[in-house]
């Protein structure tokens, strides 16, 4: 199975009080990304990042984006796909 790939959608702009503009992350949240391993923790941490869209509103392009990429990775996460990310 392919690896869960980063939330990051390649936009990088932190102006949301220290939030990216493109999928929410923090500079620390990206460093942590990158340091998980396993795909249950990636899988998690993206299902927390969706959690964190919610809360703080305007990211709704980031789940078509974000679906697309791991489309092209062939990769199927429930926190998309399934239905989670509302």
């Amino acid at each position: 199975m392919p690896k869960v790939p980063s939330p990051c959608i390649d936009v990088c702009k932190f102006k949301r009080e220290g939030h990216c503009i493109g999928c929410s992350m923090t500079k620390a949240q990206k460093s942590l990304f990158k340091q998980l391993k396993k795909d249950k923790q990636r899988e998690a941490f993206v299902e927390l990042l969706v959690a964190q869209q919610a809360t703080m509103g305007r990211y709704k392009h980031w789940e078509a984006a974000y679906a697309k990429k791991c489309r092209k990775k062939k990769v199927t996460l429930t926190a998309i796909e399934g239905g989670k990310a509302a």
